[in-house]
């Protein structure tokens, strides 16, 4: 079978369209990962307590937080940032007038992983996990 020129030049003109299409790609790097705070957004920060349970918390880039806590309650509220710190102030179910605050770290993202103290001081390790975690 002979194909005619039009059609010939065509095949080709594909096939080097297509090459280098995908060798563009293929070179092109991988968006940065987000670091600090702008990691937790889209994903879930959760905290491992002593007894082996864990709170789960969602920053929202609003300033705006939702969690669901050790023992199942949701509660929420707003956050802000201090320096290498994310302050939680809880407005629901019950407004509590102070801040919680509790190191995050600024190079960290996805995967990071640190210890804190909890409100009452109880000692927690603290893991941002990719995606949306639910309990």
């Amino acid at each position: 079978m002979r194909l005619r020129p039009s059609v010939l030049g065509l095949a080709r003109t594909s096939a080097a369209a297509y090459a280098a299409f995908f060798g563009l790609n293929a070179q092109a790097a991988p968006p940065a990962e987000p670091k600090g705070i702008t990691a937790a957004f889209g994903n879930t920060i959760k905290a491992l307590y002593p007894d082996g349970k864990h709170q789960r918390i969602w920053l929202k880039p609003d300033g705006t937080w939702d969690a669901v806590g050790r023992r199942g309650k949701a509660t929420s509220g707003k956050w802000t940032q201090k320096g290498d710190k994310v302050c939680l102030r809880q407005s629901r179910p019950i407004p509590i007038p102070i801040s919680y605050c509790t190191d995050f770290p600024t190079d960290g993202g996805v995967g990071a992983v640190w210890t804190g103290k909890d409100m009452a001081g109880e000692p927690i390790r603290i893991t941002v996990v990719r995606g949306i975690e639910r309990p």
